[in-house]
Parts: C-alpha cells; sequence; structure tokens
C-alpha cells in the first residue's frame, strides 16, 4: 500500500514507520503524502486510540526534507512547497483528534524535528539528536520550525538553535523541554506503548476535547479560555461522561464506549 512507511494497529495503538533508511528516513513529497493519508486512516479508525510516529532503523527518525527535491525551486514553489507541507502534514498531525506520540530514535533534524514537534509529545531513545539545520543551507524552517520551538523551549533557546543550525543531544532536548522522556534505544517503542495504554484508559473523546483547548491557546486567532468552556460543555452531552461519572460514583474502573 505505501512504498515509503509502514502503518500496523495492535491493542488500540497504530504505529507508524517512516521506512527510507539509506536515506536516512528523509522526507520526500510522496513520503509526505503517504504519512497523511496514514495519519488520516487511523484518526478514522474506530480501533485506534493512539498513534506513535518513529522512523525505521537506529540511526534516525528523520534525518531532513530531501533536499535534492527542492534546490531548483523558484520562490513561488518554495513557498507552495511549505505552504502544502503544512496542511498536508504538519498541522495536519498538530490539530488530529486522535493523540499522535513521536518516538524519536536517533536523529530528527528539519523537517524530522518539525515532524515531531507536530506531534502531542515526544519521547527519545538516548543516541537522539535534534536540530533545525536549514539555515545552513541558505532557508530557514518551512514545515512550522519557528513557530513550534520557540513554543516548547522558548523564544532565546529557539532562536540559538535556529541561528547556530546546531544540534541538541537527548539530555538537553530533555532539559529543554523539547522531550518528555529519555530512554534507552532498546526501550523506546515499548516505554512509548506503556504511556499509550495510560493515555487509552481515559475517554477518547474528553482527549479530542482537550487537544482542541490546548491548541487553541496557540492560536492568535481564537479564544482559548472560550474553546476550552465550549469543549467542557460539550463532555456533559456524551456517554462517556456518564460512563466516566456514573463509574466514579460506582468506585468501579470505566468502559468507556468513546461516544
Amino acid at each position: 500500500m505505501y512504498n515509503n512507511i509502514t502503518s500496523s494497529t495492535k491493542e488500540g495503538i497504530t504505529t507508524i514507520t517512516i521506512n527510507r533508511p539509506s536515506k536516512l528516513n528523509a522526507l520526500n513529497r510522496e513520503t509526505i503524502q503517504e504519512l497523511h493519508q496514514a495519519f488520516k486512516s487511523a484518526d478514522e479508525d474506530k480501533n485506534t486510540k493512539v498513534i506513535i510516529i518513529t522512523g525505521t532503523g537506529e540511526k534516525a527518525f528523520v534525518a531532513g526534507a530531501d533536499i535534492s527535491e527542492f534546490a531548483d525551486f523558484s520562490v513561488e514553489e518554495g513557498g507552495s512547497l511549505a505552504a502544502k507541507g503544512q496542511e498536508l502534514l504538519f498541522d495536519f498531525v498538530a490539530n488530529l483528534s486522535t493523540p499522535v506520540i513521536a518516538a524519536v530514535n536517533g536523529f530528527a533534524l528539519g523537517g524530522g524535528l518539525e515532524l515531531a514537534m507536530a506531534a502531542h509529545f515526544r519521547v527519545a531513545s538516548e543516541n537522539a539528536k535534534m536540530g533545525l539545520p536549514e539555515v545552513s543551507l541558505g532557508v530557514i524552517p518551512g514545515y512550522g520550525g519557528t513557530q513550534r520551538l520557540p513554543q516548547l523551549v522558548g523564544k532565546g533557546r529557539a532562536m540559538e538553535m535556529i541561528m547556530t543550525a546546531g544540534m541538541v543531544d537527548a539530555k538537553q532536548a530533555l532539559q529543554y523541554g523539547l522531550v518528555n522522556h529519555v530512554v534507552s534505544l532498546e526501550e523506546l517503542i515499548v516505554f512509548t506503548e506503556k504511556l499509550a495504554s495510560k493515555i487509552m484508559r481515559n475517554s477518547s473523546v474528553a482527549i479530542a476535547g482537550a487537544i482542541k483547548a490546548v491548541n487553541a491557546a496557540y492560536d492568535e486567532s481564537v479564544d482559548g479560555f472560550k474553546v476550552e468552556i465550549a469543549q467542557f460543555g460539550n463532555c456533559f452531552g456524551t456517554e462517556d461522561f456518564k460512563e466516566g461519572t456514573t463509574a466514579f460514583l460506582e468506585k468501579r474502573p470505566p468502559n468507556f464506549p468513546g461516544k
């Protein structure tokens, strides 16, 4: 079905793996399109409660964009490349109603770090290295990197990372708040699946509402507090709310229908 990625679902977790090891899993246009389709399918699949995005092998999550595809682009083509990529993949993932965890194995550079930052949070292997090296090529991050990196690590650190085109290791990334956890490469997927299992115990409907409300805080065109109030109110009309509150009062674990 896919040329550049794999997607498999097991026990409520869909794992999407970028599978271009000879190119260190670099993102070309075809891979971005396939990732869009895989995320869309997983989000629409009622059996999928959490999505994990990772890369094949031990070296790289995604080592960046495929530079050979756009080295001769014009101004208009460059702008279109960024706009289409953000719409198809990076903004799409950030606003997905299904939780997305990035399991960062090895290098996450340029578009790779931008993809990891679009996920709802990140777990890194000890050998992970992250950075936005675009200015060393005479261009800037174009898939949301200049916006999401400051949100996660603060303006000063983001400016330094972008201007120096340097990399941070997993320990620094943890200290910066760029990743939530650092584990050994061997533990990475198992640890991420355990986090996914904790998420799956809760109401998928409520989680979708929480994602919308949290994302609204970073959208200057909307009032995040109003979005929170609306999403909070919506919860009261769900079967999950009825089940959650009933289970609490009956002192038993909830069995959420996801409606």
